[in-house]
C-alpha cells in the first residue's frame, strides 16, 4: 500500500505563523523533503522536531524525485516543504506532486502561509479575482512583453521579485503601467516588513536610492479600480 505525500506550508518569516497541523505532520512523517535542509532543519529544531530531512530542489529533482517516489510506494509518509510558504508555488515541488498523483499516491495539502495571500490581504486592491505570475522573465524584452500581456487582462496582478532584479522589473512596470499605483510588500511577516503603495516610478526612485534587500511581492491593481470608475 502506497504512503502519503503531505504538501506542508511553512512560515514565510514569522515562525508563529506555522499551524498546529503542520507541526503535527512534520513530527509524524518518516522524512521531510525540502529545498534547503539547513533552513528546514532550523525550523524543525526551533519546534523540537527531529524528523530526518532530505534535499529536493531544482538541481536534483530529477534524481531525488524517483527516490522519494519509491519510498512513497513502500508506504512511507513524506512531507514536502519549500524554504518558505506553500510548496509548488514558484518552486520545484510541483513535479513531485504531479508524479506522486500519477503513481496513485495520496497527496494531502496542509495549507498555511503564502506570500501571495499575505500581500493581497494588506494591499487594499480588489482580490476577488487576480493573476499570480511568479517571477517575471529575466530578459528585458520578454519582461516588457509579459507585462503588456498581463496589462490586457485588466485584473490585479501579483509577481515575486528578488532584490537583485527588482530595480529592472520596477522600471519595466513603470514603462508598461505608467502612473497606476503599485503595492510593494517586502520581507512579509519579518522584523523589517514594509508595505508601500506608490507609482512604479516612485518605487523605482526609492529602490535606486538604496540597496534593495529582502524578498519582494509586487501587487499591481486593475486600471478600472485605480481610475476611480
Amino acid at each position: 500500500m502506497s504512503g502519503t505525500l503531505y504538501v506542508v506550508a511553512t512560515p514565510i518569516g514569522n515562525l508563529e505563523d506555522v499551524t498546529a497541523r503542520a507541526l503535527r505532520v512534520l513530527r509524524e512523517v518518516d522524512v521531510v523533503a525540502c529545498e534547503d535542509t539547513r533552513r528546514t532543519r532550523a525550523l524543525l529544531t526551533h519546534f523540537d522536531i527531529h524528523t530526518p530531512t532530505v534535499s529536493y530542489y531544482e538541481h536534483n529533482k530529477l534524481t531525488r524525485g524517483p527516490q522519494l517516489l519509491r519510498q512513497l510506494a513502500d508506504g512511507k509518509a513524506i512531507a514536502l516543504v519549500s524554504d518558505a510558504g506553500t510548496p509548488g508555488i514558484s518552486d520545484p515541488g510541483i513535479l513531485l506532486v504531479r508524479e506522486a498523483r500519477a503513481a496513485g499516491v495520496r497527496v494531502v495539502p496542509v495549507p498555511g502561509p503564502s506570500a501571495v495571500a499575505a500581500a493581497l490581504s494588506a494591499a487594499g486592491v480588489p482580490a476577488d479575482r487576480f493573476v499570480f505570475d511568479g517571477f517575471l522573465p529575466v530578459k528585458p524584452g520578454r519582461r516588457v512583453n509579459r507585462l503588456k500581456a498581463l496589462r490586457e487582462l485588466d485584473t490585479t496582478i501579483v509577481v515575486y521579485e528578488s532584490p537583485h532584479r527588482v530595480v529592472a522589473s520596477m522600471a519595466a512596470i513603470a514603462e508598461v503601467f505608467g502612473e497606476a499605483p503599485v503595492v510593494v510588500a517586502r520581507e512579509l511577516t519579518k522584523q523589517f516588513e514594509e508595505i508601500v503603495t506608490a507609482t512604479a516610478a516612485e518605487h523605482l526612485a526609492r529602490l535606486k536610492a538604496g540597496e534593495p534587500r529582502g524578498e519582494f511581492t509586487i501587487v499591481i491593481g486593475p486600471g478600472v479600480y485605480f481610475s476611480g470608475l
